[in-house]
């Protein structure tokens, strides 16, 4: 996030905004980590065998999965039937890790159980159906590692003195660009830079940066209300942990200390830590959104990102 003058000096003045309205409201859900293996079958016949076995074991699914790990445990099976194909989607509660890795070992001993009690072939431990590191509507519909929410109503003031606009301009171009922008050019994710603050926060925190691209989904709601916005946001997908990888590193390290969410805490700290990114994700919408109503976007690339005269 420092290497973007622009984006620190526009999420900074977010901030300020949500601050001089009293802070932001912020929840989130623990969806878990999924992993989607694909089996194949003879048809439709063993298919519904194995769809039946899958619904009706998981708590025996659980006894394996928890034997590969004490740290995981599978919440959900789901399945699908294409053809020969069976696809399937485990959900798993990995604690403060965003624990892909975790879940990839645990699936794997299921699905070689399965495949042992039930005759079908597991073809791909991976077969989409997860969906993993992909922008997809059944991430967004269905949730994965956290949903979160935030919320701010912006008083006239602060429209006014920080971020130079007024309700209705920005709730004009909130409209304009992320509603029907969004809907035109057949977008998943109905907000201005999700992606920019997702990034920066998981560059910075040793987190898997390929994640952005389902950080990226999630909806901006914008509501004039006389001289005063409210604004909110929603992440659908938001995939973080504050053990293992890159959250190791020295500097990433001393980053999530910083946010005091560094370490295990029994699954409260990648939580909170999520809630974290979605405030950021919230001040980022609001500056965002009305330098795009002041008209300034332009000029304040050109001064943070360029070192350009104003």
């Amino acid at each position: 996030m420092p290497t973007e003058g622009a984006l620190v000096a526009s999420v900074a003045r977010g901030c300020k905004a949500i601050s001089e309205s009293g802070g932001a409201t912020v929840n989130s859900f623990r969806l878990g980590a999924t992993r989607g293996p694909v089996f194949h079958t003879t048809g439709y016949r063993e298919n519904l065998k194995l769809f039946k076995f899958i619904q009706n074991n998981l708590p025996l699914f659980q006894s394996i999965a928890s034997a590969t790990s004490h740290h995981l445990i599978l919440t959900e099976a789901i399945s699908r039937i294409v053809g020969r194909y069976q696809f399937v989607r485990f959900a798993f509660n990995t604690q403060d890790a965003m624990g892909m890795n975790m879940v990839t070992i645990a699936t794997e001993k299921v699905a070689r159980y399965i495949e042992e009690k039930t005759g079908a072939v597991c073809l791909s431990i991976s077969g989409n159906y997860c969906v993993d590191k992909k922008p997809s509507w059944q991430n967004f519909i269905r949730g994965r590692g956290f949903e979160v929410w935030a919320e701010v109503l912006l008083p006239k003031y602060s429209l006014r003195e920080t971020l130079k606009t007024t309700a209705k301009q920005l709730y004009n171009i909130w409209l304009s660009k992320c509603m029907i922008g969004s809907a035109v050019s057949g977008s998943i994710g109905y907000n201005a830079q999700y992606a920019n603050i997702i990034a920066a926060l998981y560059l910075a925190t040793g987190q898997d940066a390929a994640h952005v691209t389902e950080g990226s989904l999630g909806i901006t709601t914008a509501e004039a209300q006389g001289d005063d916005l409210y604004i909110s946001i929603y992440l659908p997908d938001l995939m973080v942990g504050t053990v293992g990888g890159g959250t190791g590193l020295a500097t990433q390290k001393e980053a999530l200390m910083i946010l005091k969410v560094d370490g295990g805490n029994g699954g409260a700290n990648s939580q909170k830590f999520a809630e974290i990114i979605g405030a950021a994700v919230l001040a980022g919408e609001i500056s965002l959104l009305a330098s795009l109503a002041e008209g300034t976007l332009a000029r304040a690339h050109k001064t943070l990102g360029r070192g350009m005269e104003k």
